[in-house]
């Protein structure tokens, strides 16, 4: 979608870029153009711009014990890989009238925007598997009597979490903050811009 809104905003560029010079030629007048920045419309409507995707790997050992029974009675051991991957996104569907300015002949713009965020870790089923399950007998005993299809709901869990804890400390935001920022140089250039100043705030 974002893509699409990107094309809809420079073949629109394109449309009034050459229409407006030939209505001064044609009926001998001057056209002002007062109407407020397109680039900010074109913003608003992409919303959630996706600048980055980090994926990551992560090897679960979660074991569980009884009180006072020993492992071989009681007791289950999981080794589990967990792949997946987090999205790093700037949220351009906070920016407000205060947050772009375009001077008066529209060739300069600045434009804060809010700091990228990490989305959701989203564990991939298709590369993500128990290498080993250790299980005391009464936990066999107990499978052969259940069909328990959360049973690696706990390692799961713990590998998403663990993803997440990784995404943060990847810088994975601060290449999204990049992306953002050389996406919308472009973009502003293709418009006519010729000096973008692109920021991040709170």
């Amino acid at each position: 979608m974002t893509a699409f809104v990107l094309v809809l905003v420079v073949l629109f560029a394109g449309v009034r870029l050459a229409v407006l010079p030939g209505i001064k030629d044609f009926f001998g007048t001057e056209s002002h153009d007062r109407s407020g920045p397109a680039l900010l419309k074109s913003i608003q409507d992409m919303s959630r711009y996706d600048a980055a995707s980090g994926n990551f790997q992560v090897v679960v050992d979660l074991e569980k014990d009884a009180k006072y029974l020993p492992d071989a009675i009681r007791g289950t051991r999981t080794l589990y890989v967990g792949a997946g991957t987090v999205e790093a996104y700037v949220d351009l569907g906070r920016i407000g009238d205060k947050d772009v300015t375009v001077n008066g002949d529209r060739t300069s713009a600045a434009i804060r925007l809010p700091h990228a965020r990490l989305g959701r870790p989203a564990l991939d089923p298709d590369r993500s598997y128990a290498v080993s399950k250790q299980r005391g007998l009464l936990d066999r005993i107990g499978d052969l009597f259940s069909d328990n299809p959360n049973s690696e709901q706990a390692v799961q869990k713990l590998a998403v979490r663990h993803i997440g804890d990784a995404a943060r400390e990847s810088g994975l935001t601060a290449r999204a903050e990049r992306n953002t920022t050389g996406m919308l140089e472009g973009l502003l250039r293709s418009l006519g811009f010729t000096d973008v100043h692109v920021s991040y705030g709170s």
